[in-house]
């Protein structure tokens, strides 16, 4: 199903502006959170910057990827002030081709993820509108030096979330029919289309990730922009339905990424995604706090940066080796001496991981969000006090909150068991794929990692969770 053909909602999306009007309402949102966070009382179940972003943006956002695709890379805000940045400076640099991968934006989100709790962000509004304005300033000055997207493909950090988890989108970006695109000579969906009396001026932008439509295979790297649908001379690209995460079989040489198992920065930027949602979830249980103090006694550590250093290193490099080598290492014992090396291997079965991944951040996520969703109607109420002085939305309802902890906790084990479900199915594919006489025995290993990051998982979401933003625990 072609979504871009369905009434109301197709003339809607392919309607020139509908994403600058995205853009716009964000950027005014985000505005109102750094100005309150900046202003207003830095208590953070009272700021409109740390409730909105810790609670309500975390959770629309791995809804909307799984749900719709990579909507909020689409209504980005930060492109739209580039954008208008860009009308008075044009870049002139290209992205250095040895930054290319994916090993700066992985090492930004560890980062990010990383201070986010050792500065305790979600409880620090002024912190939290710094870090906004932050990523304004880094999209700005990489735009307006590098060409193209140069700042969502290899530096964004939340980009990479975006990209990793919309491998699980229905919808992807591609061609109504191959044969018009083997006929079109003008490449506007990658080149964008020129002013027939200005050839200097782009009238519309091509993909500036580029990602060439016939040859462009899932979601990856895509920002779900529209660019490619709206410079499109014979109006043949389409946003279609498909089974969410098959582009993770298809081995084809892909435009803008090739082949998927070269990628072992993609690979690994998919450890770092799963392992990532388990060490988050973690640290904010009660039995983190005792294992920071029993560390903090055995290795005489007195810095809590060091000490929840380890900790992520463990989650992120240690667990993940250990787990993964021992698979590939087995799986390769099970079938044959041909297969792939050991570190090859484990690349390829890694991409089996994400649904897991995106099940335990969901199941994370949604029940900060489902706890706290009405958090922010006093929040905006308050904050509407604070900024002009009088009760223009009426008094703040502070017992306006969410559901009960107890209820949210079946949909957690149900969606950290649905990813596990998923991540079991896509490693049996993937040695369906690979080793077509010993599928089973292949698969065998990675059936048993599954089933060790499950009940992990079920483990961590079971204990007392500091509900962060929220002021108290469950």
């Amino acid at each position: 199903m072609d979504v871009l053909r369905l009434p109301v909602v197709g003339p809607m999306v392919r309607w020139r502006y509908f994403r600058r009007a995205l853009q716009a309402v964000l950027l005014v949102v985000t505005v109102g959170v750094v100005v309150h966070g900046l202003f207003g009382p830095q208590i953070g179940p009272r700021n409109l910057a740390t409730v909105s972003t810790s609670i309500h943006w975390r959770g629309l956002l791995v809804l909307g990827l799984v749900a719709i695709g990579n909507i909020f890379c689409t209504a980005c805000p930060m492109m739209f002030v580039r954008d208008g940045a860009r009308r008075f400076v044009s870049p002139r640099f290209t992205w250095p081709r040895t930054l290319r991968r994916k090993w700066l934006g992985l090492t930004l989100l560890v980062v990010v993820l990383f201070s986010y709790e050792l500065f305790d962000i979600w409880d620090r509004p002024a912190a939290t509108a710094a870090i906004v304005l932050g990523y304004f300033a880094l999209a700005l000055v990489t735009d307006l030096l590098f060409k193209g997207a140069s700042f969502c493909k290899h530096v964004c950090p939340i980009g990479q979330f975006n990209f990793i988890a919309s491998t699980l989108a229905p919808t992807e970006i591609g061609a109504r029919n191959l044969q018009v695109c083997e006929q079109c000579r003008t490449y506007d969906c990658i080149k964008g289309q020129r002013s027939p009396t200005q050839p200097l001026r782009v009238v519309r932008r091509g993909c500036e990730l580029g990602l060439f439509v016939p040859v462009k295979t899932g979601n990856l790297d895509c920002t779900l922009c529209l660019d490619c649908v709206q410079a499109c001379p014979h109006d043949n690209v389409a946003l279609v339905t498909r089974v969410a995460g098959a582009e993770l079989l298809d081995t084809r040489r892909r435009s803008g990424i090739g082949r998927l198992t070269d990628r072992f920065d993609i690979a690994a930027l998919a450890v770092i995604f799963t392992f990532a949602a388990l060490i988050n979830a973690f640290v904010m249980t009660r039995p983190a706090f005792v294992l920071e103090r029993q560390l903090s006694r055995t290795l005489h550590l007195t810095s809590e940066a060091a000490i929840l250093a380890l900790m992520f290193a463990c989650a992120l490099i240690v667990l993940p080796a250990m787990l993964l080598g021992s698979a590939a290492a087995a799986a390769r014992l099970l079938t044959d001496s041909r297969a792939p090396d050991t570190g090859a291997t484990a690349a390829r079965f890694a991409l089996a991981l994400i649904p897991f991944g995106l099940g335990v951040w969901l199941a994370h996520y949604g029940f900060h969000l489902l706890t706290g969703i009405l958090t922010i109607v006093p929040v905006a109420q308050s904050a509407v006090i604070d900024l002009v002085g009088w009760p223009a939305w009426g008094e703040p309802a502070w017992t306006w909150m969410g559901m009960p902890p107890g209820l949210v906790y079946p949909i957690q084990l149900g969606l950290t068991l649905l990813g596990a479900s998923g991540s079991a199915a896509l490693a049996y594919a993937i040695s369906a794929r690979d080793y077509p006489r010993r599928t089973v025995a292949a698969v065998i290993p990675w059936l048993i990692v599954v089933a060790l990051l499950a009940v992990l998982a079920v483990w961590i979401i079971g204990q007392p969770m500091e509900m962060r933003g929220l002021g108290g625990t469950a």
